[in-house]
């Protein structure tokens, strides 16, 4: 389960770089943008490709920011390239040109295919989804209609005639508790590192953390403890945790960092490059870009950073700050 980094080689990485999408070289954009193309003459249209965006005779438009990132993290390389485009194509075809699922579904079957998903604000339009719950800076819940092909977000107007918003959300959130976890792996270390990672191809595992606590026990048969987890969600299809315990979260902490980092970059799906501390189901954000390349424990007025790499720098306000020196002491030098 290629949990850090991935893929076969390709390009060099001395090759020119494609000006949208740099993790392919200029080649590979080329190639890729030329496969979509073919692939919807295929289906009888004709599109102009720009540079991140297909639009067809009617001004309709397909995005090619998440095939991009598709295509980038395969691990068979671009020989694999022409039929997951087609695949990718056909599929998206279909559910434009099929009826509305809020149509043709009773509203206890849509109900029942209620599910909660965790996006970054950049994943939809703030306009349309005023429900939407705010998690964390930059971090909401909505809610999602899974259908056999894609997933639907509702936006306030198809959630309207469904029902009370709590109630749904309570569906939604019994529904993710019910999905079978698809795969886990325990990342092991020096210094007593350890945490889990849960990952799958639903574009749900991410949004497992809004269940953390069923996830804990189905994944450790332990329970979570008063002081939480730390976690991380970079894209979708990952959850990372670690359930604190003891001085275990400091080596978990930082390795989490760079995991987050590393698997937000150039994914599909992308949430967030930062590790979170849960506590009661609440998110508070520990990681963050180190702007001013600072590079030492800092934080709020008390509290505490550290590098984390990649440019990161861990953040500790004064909750943390305390929950630190509660189980480690002082932090001056966490290492």
């Amino acid at each position: 389960m290629g949990l850090f980094r991935r893929g076969p080689r390709r390009d060099s990485s001395e090759a020119p770089r494609d000006p949208k999408f740099p993790y392919l070289s200029a080649d590979e954009g080329d190639r890729f943008r030329a496969q979509v193309r073919e692939a919807f003459a295929e289906q009888g249209l004709e599109v102009t490709v720009y540079a991140d965006v297909v639009v067809d005779s009617a001004g309709r438009q397909f995005g090619l920011v998440n095939l991009a990132a598709v295509l980038h993290n395969d691990d068979r390389g671009p020989r694999a390239w022409a039929e997951l485009v087609r695949r990718h194509v056909g599929m998206v075809l279909r559910t434009m040109d099929a009826p509305s699922a809020l149509d043709t579904l009773s509203t206890e079957q849509i109900r029942s295919q209620l599910y909660p998903r965790v996006l970054s604000a950049d994943g939809f339009d703030r306009d349309s989804f005023g429900y939407a719950r705010a998690l964390a800076p930059g971090l909401y819940e909505v809610l999602a209609l899974d259908l056999p092909e894609s997933v639907m977000m509702l936006t306030d107007e198809a959630l309207e005639p469904l029902g009370r918003l709590p109630y749904l959300r309570e569906q939604a959130l019994y529904n993710l508790r019910g999905l079978p976890l698809e795969g886990h792996e325990t990342v092991k270390g020096d210094n007593g590192l350890r945490f889990e990672v849960v990952a799958g191809d639903s574009f749900y595992t991410a949004s497992r953390v809004l269940t953390l606590e069923s996830v804990v026990r189905d994944v450790t048969g332990g329970t979570m403890t008063p002081d939480g987890a730390l976690v991380a969600f970079p894209f979708r299809h990952r959850l990372a945790f670690h359930v604190i315990r003891d001085a275990g979260l400091i080596p978990a902490l930082n390795a989490m960092t760079s995991f987050a980092a590393s698997g937000y970059a150039d994914t599909p799906g992308a949430i967030s490059p930062y590790v979170y501390w849960w506590r009661g189901g609440t998110l508070t954000q520990l990681s963050d870009h180190d702007r001013d390349g600072a590079g030492a424990w800092s934080g709020g007025d008390d509290g505490r950073g550290r590098d984390g790499g990649d440019g990161l720098r861990i953040v500790v306000g004064e909750d943390f700050q305390e929950l630190l020196e509660r189980l480690v002491g002082d932090c001056d030098d966490p290492d």
